[in-house]
């Protein structure tokens, strides 16, 4: 599963499932969050209110290169970095 980008103890990866909708993966200590893109949202997990926020966030400011993301991992390549939150 790629790693898009890195902030705060949050890593974002991606894993292409097609029969999914677009989303990621938000990982911070030992919570997991699943993060739809069209709307951006949780799908599922839990994970401390900051680093939800944080996320979320994150995902709304760089909808528009996550959803590349996951489009280049539906042809089989590798998704490009992501700016983290600063």
């Amino acid at each position: 599963m790629p790693v898009l980008s890195k902030f705060y103890g949050i890593v974002i990866r991606m894993l292409f499932v097609r029969e999914f909708t677009a989303h990621f993966y938000a990982f911070y200590d030992t919570s997991e969050l699943m993060i739809g893109l069209a709307p951006v949202r949780i799908i599922q997990g839990e994970a401390p209110d900051r680093a939800r926020e944080m996320v979320i966030e994150w995902a709304t400011r760089h909808q528009a290169e996550l959803l590349a993301a996951w489009n280049r991992l539906a042809q089989a390549r590798l998704p490009q970095p992501i700016q983290p939150l600063i």
